[in-house]
């Protein structure tokens, strides 16, 4: 049988989490800190609150999974195949399903919509 959803919607403060995020990355060697925003494995949705000091990288990767990258706050550089597209807060992206890279261009915090592959196709 399918899933019954919760009654109660989950509600949490991204505002709130992404200031306590921005504070680790700003501290932390990575210069990243991020969270998992739904709770339980049972979601085929994945939503991860990503925070990256000015300068942060994350080196090239593959992707997720079919996934959007939303812009809070900051700037970053989205790089993929040789080409990289600068994001400013308020930007929503669609992540290309090819290897790819992110570089902060100032303090910035993303919210990563996914549907890994092990869900897809199902």
């Amino acid at each position: 049988g399918e899933a019954v959803p919760e009654s109660k919607p989950f509600v949490t403060s991204v505002n709130a989490i992404a200031e306590e995020l921005l504070d680790r990355a700003r501290s932390h060697g990575s210069h990243r800190a991020s969270r998992s925003l739904i709770p339980g494995k049972e979601h085929q949705l994945r939503q991860t609150l990503i925070a990256l000091a000015d300068g942060a990288e994350l080196a090239e990767h593959e992707a997720p999974g079919e996934a959007t990258l939303h812009v809070l706050s900051g700037r970053v550089g989205l790089t993929a195949d040789g080409e990289t597209t600068d994001l400013r807060a308020g930007d929503l992206a669609q992540i290309p399903l090819t290897r790819h890279s992110l570089r902060a261009q100032a303090d910035t915090v993303l919210l990563l919509t996914a549907i890994p592959r092990e869900f897809e196709g199902e």
